[in-house]
């Protein structure tokens, strides 16, 4: 019998270790399970959203986790927003910034009802511009408080301050050179996909084009965009933008249906 047990303890270990991690109960506004923030700073955090749900009715909640491995943060934040429920009842103005403290990684939840304030783009900014300056300095209450700050003030209707200059710089050096980006990529793709074949051609006049871009703009993430786009233009065969290629193949549409899982994601 006890040669049995141990068989059977040995046997379930992998799925035990590979089990979901739980859902805290909901026992107020912050729940911090990895000792990370001190009691003042989860009671002025509480202050904070207990005012804002008095206020605005919406409700606000912080929880810090030490991992949701093995589901991605994504998966397990719905968990939470499902069990935890926050938010009226038909209005649906909920959500939840989740930190993932081991993981590197957090996101806000957002119910259906703020998705108009608290978009994808908003939440986005929100993280990245905002909250993770924060944390790679170490300075976690402070990227929460900063965060929760924005998220009370968007959705009470404040906007978001404007991109930064330098960012407002690469997008102006764009415009300026995106006529040349496009005769290059028309004229060279055609020329490059007749000498060399459809895919290396594409491939070819994407890296050029990219490169090019990277060089002029002085930013790698649009250049790296610009790459795509023209290889999927290229390859494609950019003549069937015009109208010039002939028949266009599918005509399949997605029929408009809607989904939960609103926010955004982001790592530090």
């Amino acid at each position: 019998m006890y040669k049995t047990a141990l068989w059977v303890f040995a046997i379930c270990i992998p799925f035990l270790a590979a089990a979901d991690q739980p859902v805290p109960s909901l026992t107020g506004h912050v729940i911090d399970q990895t000792q990370t923030l001190s009691q003042d700073q989860i009671q002025a955090l509480e202050q904070t959203l207990r005012t804002f749900e008095a206020n605005k009715g919406s409700q606000l909640a912080v929880l810090i986790v030490a991992s949701t491995k093995p589901e991605s943060i994504e998966q397990y934040s719905i968990r939470v927003a499902e069990q935890w429920k926050l938010g009226r009842t038909k209005v649906d103005d909920g959500a939840i910034l989740l930190i993932a403290k081991d993981d590197r990684t957090l996101r806000i939840e957002v119910g259906y009802g703020l998705e108009g304030a608290l978009n994808d783009a908003v939440s986005k900014r929100i993280i990245s511009e905002i909250i993770v300056p924060r944390f790679r300095e170490g300075d976690f209450y402070g990227g929460i408080a900063a965060g929760v700050d924005r998220m009370i003030g968007t959705i009470n209707g404040e906007p978001l301050p404007g991109p930064d200059e330098n960012r407002g710089a690469a997008e102006d050096n764009l415009r300026r050179i995106s006529p040349l980006i496009l005769i290059v990529a028309l004229v060279g793709g055609v020329m490059l996909r007749s000498f060399l074949g459809r895919f290396p051609g594409s491939v070819t006049t994407a890296a050029l084009v990219g490169l090019m871009t990277w060089w002029l703009a002085g930013t790698l993430v649009v250049a790296v965009g610009v790459a795509l786009l023209t290889f999927l233009l290229t390859f494609l065969g950019v003549w069937s933008l015009f109208g010039l290629g002939g028949k266009q193949e599918g005509g399949f549409r997605g029929g408009g249906g809607g989904f939960g899982g609103g926010g955004a994601s982001g790592r530090w």
